[in-house]
């Protein structure tokens, strides 16, 4: 009889901190010219941008039991989303990744393994990013585990895209289709309350794939940045779809003095998300109007602009900017006009 193979588990204790970060961050590959110096000393040295362009800088903390639940989520695929989510809010400027710092506080009851698998997630999204992993601290916490990401991007002087620009007649667009992860948290959620009362139950979640690799590994568009940019278009404004649809067409309207209405059929919804949200009952539009962590990208476009897009499948027309005093409305499917509200139209109380 073959001998049960023993998961090897490494106490973090073992490496120390500074020999835990020199472990967990060797060998990694820099992409990008302006990184000058990244791992291995006090600070990163990044040469500053040239003369046409800005620095872009975000940061996003993602904590267990908050954002995270890791009952269900693999460690690599959480590193891979802590990088791309932060890629995201670049995209949203109109700009590029260059350099990343990671920052993790964690409990005793993760080993060396468990850090490298998370790593393993970090790395790999950083070179599909193209994105330098600079530095970043390791810290112990009494509350399960924090993953903090600071990026850095750019862009030309001329191409940033805020929230504010959006006018009177300009299309609003999204990229991709909404409301795939909250279904695929959904379904997460729901077969672990059923293997809570049934430790023996095997998940059934074939056929899901497209909305569980939605809400576990989140792809930042970073291609419809160079959409824009083949295509030598500007959106008018941009924001990413991290707190649902309706709360980020509030964000840009709010930021532009502007109304909106958009059309609920024209809104882009996967048929594995619809399908989940029929098996539960729900609305699919309730999904993609307040489900959150979609990681796409709503912008306003110049109608003349979009005549110039050069992969017009990759986009979709939802509605037209208004004016301010005609509101944030959505028209539905049998006809009406209803206010937009952050939590979704009244259609989805029903």
């Amino acid at each position: 009889m073959a001998e049960t193979e023993v998961k090897k588990y490494t106490e973090i204790s073992k490496l120390g901190e500074f020999g835990l970060i020199k472990h967990l961050t060797e060998k990694i590959e820099l992409l990008q010219p302006s990184t000058l110096k990244g791992v291995g000393d006090d600070a990163a040295v990044i040469a500053p941008p040239a003369q046409d362009e800005v620095l872009l800088l975000s940061t996003d903390m993602m904590a267990e039991g908050i954002h995270f639940e890791l009952t269900y989520t693999p460690l690599r695929h959480l590193g891979y989303k802590a990088v791309a989510v932060n890629v995201s809010d670049i995209c949203a400027m109109n700009g590029e990744p260059t350099q990343v710092v990671v920052s993790i506080a964690v409990s005793n009851q993760y080993s060396v393994e468990s850090l490298e698998e998370i790593y393993k997630g970090i790395k790999y999204a950083c070179k599909e990013y193209k994105a330098d992993l600079v530095g970043g601290d390791t810290t112990s916490s009494k509350s399960g585990l924090v993953i903090d990401v600071t990026i850095l991007g750019k862009t030309k002087k001329d191409k940033v895209v805020h929230r504010s620009g959006a006018k009177t007649g300009d299309l609003v667009c999204v990229s991709g289709d909404l409301g795939a992860s909250y279904a695929g948290l959904l379904l997460l959620e729901k077969t672990k309350e059923l293997f809570g009362k049934d430790p023996s139950l095997k998940p059934e979640l074939q056929g899901y794939g497209y909305v569980l690799k939605n809400q576990l590994m989140p792809a930042a568009r970073v291609d419809i940045v160079e959409l824009f940019n083949v295509s030598n278009v500007i959106p008018t404004s941009m924001i990413d779809i991290s707190d649902g649809l309706a709360s980020e067409i509030h964000h840009i309207c709010e930021a532009s003095k502007a109304g909106c209405m958009v059309e609920e059929f024209k809104i882009p919804i996967h048929e594995e998300t619809i399908k989940v949200a029929s098996e539960n009952g729900v609305s699919p539009l309730m999904f993609a109007l307040g489900g959150g962590e979609d990681y796409q990208l709503l912008f306003t476009l110049n109608p003349a602009d979009y005549k110039k897009i050069k992969d017009p499948s990759k986009i979709t027309i939802i509605g037209e900017i208004t004016a301010a005093a005609d509101g944030i409305k959505i028209a539905t499917k049998d006809g009406k006009l209803q206010p937009l509200t952050v939590q979704g139209w009244d259609g989805l109380k029903k």
